[in-house]
């Protein structure tokens, strides 16, 4: 490998991480703060990107990017809330909540997939660039959409950090994630507290969507794969720990672009997988989780 191919993997990976990162963290915010996996992340990917196509692509109302941007994210804020209120809130106290949040959330992926399919077809779909152009970098030249995915992700990600870390609302969502029953005594709106955690994770994934979405086609199963190398990075990098996902995305994403250099595309899952059990093997908790 030249030095060329060795920066233009390791940007690829750094993309690549980036937009695990987004996916992965809204993954892990709801099983730091309900302690359940929620299998509708993946298709919540999906409808962002079709919604912001629907509003700001030339071939669907046309309004702009911005515009296609700004209706995505509010429509995945109310989808993630509306989802929480249906398939969580009434099975919380039950003593097997986490298989049950499974059947649910996996019965509202198929809806929602489905529904998709009937709304916008299964015809390929694109988003256009959110900015247009190529950009030399090292020794290399990626597109500029992809230097934004790189520099809006971590932004992104420290400012839903900065939310938790400093505001009232987001101490009282790690206070919940800490300990219900004293969040209960202390008098917070737990439920509320619960939507709002399921809404910011819904709108990550639809973020997410948006940037994938310019690089891929988009289809309804456009979050199917991404949801299962959201669930790799989440585990492999320790659930419960946020900054432990980001990390783990990044590791995973620049071990999937030099897997797919070397060994191709096929087999790219089995070793991302495979990493993944060693790793639990010497660490139940995750790469960087707490013990």
């Amino acid at each position: 490998m030249d030095a060329g191919t060795a920066q233009s993997v390791l940007l690829s990976g750094i993309v690549l991480g980036s937009l695990y990162a987004l996916m992965a963290t809204g993954l892990s915010l709801i099983w730091t703060t309900l302690g359940i996996f929620n299998f509708a992340h993946g298709v919540f990917m999906t409808i962002g990107a079709f919604i912001a196509w629907q509003i700001g692509a030339d071939l669907g109302w046309g309004m702009g990017p911005a515009a296609g941007i700004a209706v995505a994210i509010a429509a995945l804020i109310g989808l993630g809330c509306l989802s929480e209120f249906i398939l969580v809130r009434p099975f919380l106290r039950r003593p097997d909540v986490v298989l049950v949040a499974v059947i649910t959330t996996l019965s509202a992926a198929i809806f929602l997939e489905n529904s998709a399919l009937l709304v916008w077809g299964g015809r390929y779909k694109q988003l256009p660039p959110l900015i247009e152009g190529k950009v030399g970098m090292l020794s290399t030249a990626i597109s500029t959409h992809e230097v934004l995915i790189i520099a809006v992700a971590p932004l992104t990600l420290f400012s839903l950090w900065a939310f938790l870390k400093f505001t009232r609302t987001g101490s009282a969502i790690r206070a919940v994630a800490q300990n219900r029953e004293s969040a209960l005594l202390m008098g917070m709106n737990v439920p509320l507290l619960y939507s709002l955690a399921f809404g910011l994770s819904a709108a990550l994934a639809g973020f997410a969507g948006i940037l994938l979405g310019s690089i891929r086609f988009i289809t309804p199963g456009l979050g199917n794969e991404p949801l299962v190398k959201a669930l790799i990075v989440a585990i492999f990098g320790g659930l419960g720990s946020l900054g432990g996902t980001i990390g783990a995305a990044y590791v995973i994403g620049l071990m999937e672009a030099i897997s797919m250099f070397f060994i191709g595309l096929y087999w790219t899952p089995a070793v991302l997988f495979g990493v993944m059990i060693m790793v639990l093997l010497g660490r139940p908790t995750g790469l960087f989780g707490k013990r």
